[in-house]
């Protein structure tokens, strides 16, 4: 089974947050920081008003509450709409 976006949405693998310790003590994942870059794994064929312009293995910057979380196959991932995506990084 493989998970295919709809017309103007992207699926991303969100990247790692990063292990912080501060002074010894480690924070819990509950209080870190989400990732705000991922890389794109899907995309959809777009709409006839807006034409995808993002495609597979694009690394990308999007907005701190954007998208949906879902799990699959144990890996989290985020679907959120093109315009949700403020940058591509090169």
């Amino acid at each position: 089974m493989k998970i295919q976006p709809l017309a103007d949405r992207v699926l991303i693998e969100p990247a790692a947050a990063e292990e912080k310790t501060i002074g010894g003590i480690i924070i819990p994942d509950t209080a870190k920081e989400k990732p705000l870059q991922g890389k794109v794994v899907a995309v959809g064929k777009g709409t006839k008003d807006e034409e995808m312009v993002l495609k597979a293995g694009d690394t990308v910057l999007y907005g701190k509450y954007a998208g949906t979380e879902l799990e699959f196959e144990g890996t989290k991932y985020l679907i959120m709409r093109q315009s949700d995506v403020v940058a591509v990084l090169a």
